[in-house]
């Protein structure tokens, strides 16, 4: 992990900083506080205080008084919604925060939740995934409280769960290690990598899973860490057989320095996670899924021909590879059609340079890939591709492309960059040559098809056109 971890002067400062210009927690702090409780700041909130990261969710844990007693102190300043009260956790409407009560769950298939004000630190830290996010700071005393020695393991990089019977009970957290490896670049100590070599993951649901990954795609400067150590505890295959079927699939060096297709995959993914890091959330899920399976049909299309390997056909193959392997983690239609687009197209925004292809080819392909997708995500996908053949570090390089700097060049000088040519002409416009009904329908793409091709930018130049071929 890079980066220096913080000392603890510095983070309680940041501590009282949150509470100057929180007024709500301050509040609730004093109310709690001459009630005989306690308030803690807990899980990720303190690790990142310790990374000099910004704080994203902000839980708080109580002791020494019930959920109900907590609910009535923040019914004080406004409502309050139970977003779950077998789970003791309370949300003050129009706060990004979590009030919670701690609890222990019981072992078996549906444990049952019982809420515990009193609870030792000790045995509520120990319910928590890993010692990084076991920490926690008496907001009242300023005090932090490290029971698992979370920030030793955070200054050495190293992953580990508080206890590792608890961990095992739930097979989620794989996946969470998969995701912290790749967001912290930390490794997991060996019982970690053993329990997780084991552990049966076959019945974690879809969203589970698609939680764990929005977090390492969206969060993480090296996605690829994740998968890599996933193929390092021999988890690859079972868990993700289409990425794994990569391991060692040849090309050829002097395309592809960096070796097999998954080093390959493995740095597009890194150089995708670099290109997008100012995209919103959905169009950088587009494009780091796009990256991860661009190269899927490269696993039955690669052969040596002529003492050349070559992958002929492998982007119209890899779509549905692609949607077989997208489907066990996202639920997103959308996301999946435009990853199928960007998969079987992401070798055009180059080949259309090199074979200086026609201008109706780059307003075809505009259309071709919407509405889902849109020739600057293509580009990002190409550009990924490219950069993701370093044959001297498992980084991605960081040059440009000069046939893709052309590309987005000539797709702007079209005005098809973020979405394809708006129709010139609908079907209102020849009710007087045509009856509504298919046949206007037909023509009406007839228009449109003429549009792209001949680059007709004038509806009534357009609509002699049509009328000429009706009349024919």
């Amino acid at each position: 992990m890079s980066g220096k971890i913080r000392d603890l002067s510095s983070v309680m400062r940041d501590v009282t900083t949150l509470l100057q210009m929180n007024k709500i927690i301050r509040n609730v702090l004093d109310d709690v506080h001459n009630a005989g409780g306690r308030i803690l700041l807990v899980g990720g909130s303190v690790r990142d205080l310790f990374l000099g990261r910004a704080i994203k969710d902000i839980d708080l844990e109580i002791y020494g008084i019930t959920l109900e007693q907590l609910q009535k102190l923040l019914q004080k300043h406004g409502p309050v919604s139970l977003v779950g009260k077998s789970f003791g956790v309370l949300r003050l409407h129009g706060h990004d925060i979590d009030w919670s009560v701690p609890r222990k769950d019981n072992r078996g298939r549906k444990p049952e939740v019982e809420l515990d004000p009193d609870m030792r630190y000790e045995d509520a830290f120990a319910r928590r995934d890993l010692t990084i996010n076991a920490m926690g700071i008496d907001l009242h005393k300023k005090e932090l409280i490290d029971l698992f020695n979370g920030l030793q393991d955070l200054q050495n990089n190293v992953l580990r769960s508080p206890n590792i019977d608890f961990f095992v009970q739930d097979p989620l957290r794989l996946f969470r290690v998969m995701q912290f490896v790749a967001r912290f670049a930390m490794q997991p100590n060996d019982q970690l990598n053993r329990v997780c070599t084991a552990m049966d993951v076959s019945k974690v649901s879809r969203e589970r899973i698609e939680d764990e990954f929005n977090k390492m795609l969206l969060r993480a400067q090296r996605p690829s860490l994740g998968l890599r150590w996933l193929r390092k505890i021999n988890r690859l295959q079972d868990i993700f057989p289409e990425l794994f079927s990569l391991i060692g699939v040849k090309q050829q060096l002097k395309w592809h320095p960096e070796g097999d297709v998954f080093e390959h995959t493995m740095q597009s993914i890194d150089a995708a996670a670099i290109i997008a890091q100012n995209y919103d959330d959905d169009a950088k899920r587009a494009l780091l899924y796009g990256a991860m399976c661009h190269d899927l049909g490269k696993a039955v299309t690669t052969k040596k021909e002529d003492g050349v390997w070559r992958s002929i056909g492998h982007a119209q193959e890899g779509v549905e590879i692609a949607v077989r392997l997208l489907k066990r983690i996202i639920n997103n239609h959308d996301l999946i059609r435009c990853v199928k687009k960007l998969v079987n197209h992401h070798m055009e925004p180059v080949q259309l340079v090199v074979q200086k292809a026609k201008i109706n080819a780059y307003r075809r392909l505009a259309h071709k890939i919407a509405p889902e997708c849109t020739m600057q995500l293509l580009a990002d996908l190409s550009l990924a591709d490219q950069r993701g053949r370093n044959g001297s570090s498992h980084e991605p390089l960081t040059i440009d492309h000069e046939d893709i700097t052309t590309f987005l060049s000539i797709v702007d000088n079209l005005q098809v960059r973020h979405r394809p040519l708006e129709p010139l002409l609908h079907g209102r416009d020849i009710m007087d040559l045509v009856e509504p009904g298919p046949e206007m329908g037909r023509w009406v793409r007839r228009a449109y098809e003429l549009q792209l091709d001949e680059g007709v930018s004038d509806k009534d130049q357009l609509i002699k056109m049509i009328k000429e071929e009706i009349e024919e």
